[in-house]
């Protein structure tokens, strides 16, 4: 077994996966006070479902050290939340005639290509959900959404393999404690 007992945890905060799900929630509150009426039940859930998605990462790294299970099933939980999101900006899109970019868009390349700025936040995505129509920005938080999707479903792969690999907490305490009784 190649891990301790516990397993060592680090911060969220220094996750990209976590930061992308950050700029998706901003974005969010961003795009639903400008767009949507305050009270429409939409923008509730539009808000839940990106709060959902950055709150249960951080749920999910804190639990690591303790269950690799409860874990994978919180980053579980924050992918589908963003799942849940994607689909109403679809919606929004397809219920104002617009038409969703495709992947390799001018327009969605132009998003892509903020992602991979070193500063990338929200700041470098607040300009173009600050100023442009609500059909341009429900597609730009499309591309956003996809990109954190993209990282969850690539972390999600990474943490089932290091399951598989190195077991949960219980099996490294029993391992570690079949050690120690053979000294």
């Amino acid at each position: 077994m190649s891990q301790t007992v516990p397993a060592p945890k680090s911060g969220h905060e220094k996750y990209y996966w976590y930061k992308k799900s950050l700029i998706v929630y901003s974005g969010t509150v961003l795009f639903c006070d400008r767009f949507l009426n305050k009270r429409d039940r939409t923008v509730d859930q539009m808000v839940q479902a990106a709060r959902s998605g950055k709150q249960n990462i951080i749920e999910g790294t804190m639990a690591s050290a303790t269950s690799k299970e409860t874990e994978i099933k919180l980053i579980n939980v924050a992918r589908a939340s963003q799942e849940e999101l994607l689909e109403d900006y679809k919606d929004y899109i397809r219920n104002h005639h617009g038409v969703i970019w495709e992947k390799d868009s001018k327009e969605a390349l132009f998003v892509r290509r903020l992602a991979y700025r070193k500063d990338e936040s929200f700041e470098t995505n607040r300009e173009f959900l600050e100023t442009r129509n609500g059909i341009v920005c429900a597609n730009i938080m499309v591309c956003l959404v996809n990109q954190c999707n993209y990282l969850l479903d690539r972390q999600i792969k990474r943490l089932e393999q290091d399951f598989i690999k190195d077991g949960g907490l219980r099996e490294r305490m029993s391992q570690a404690r079949r050690n120690y009784r053979k000294y």
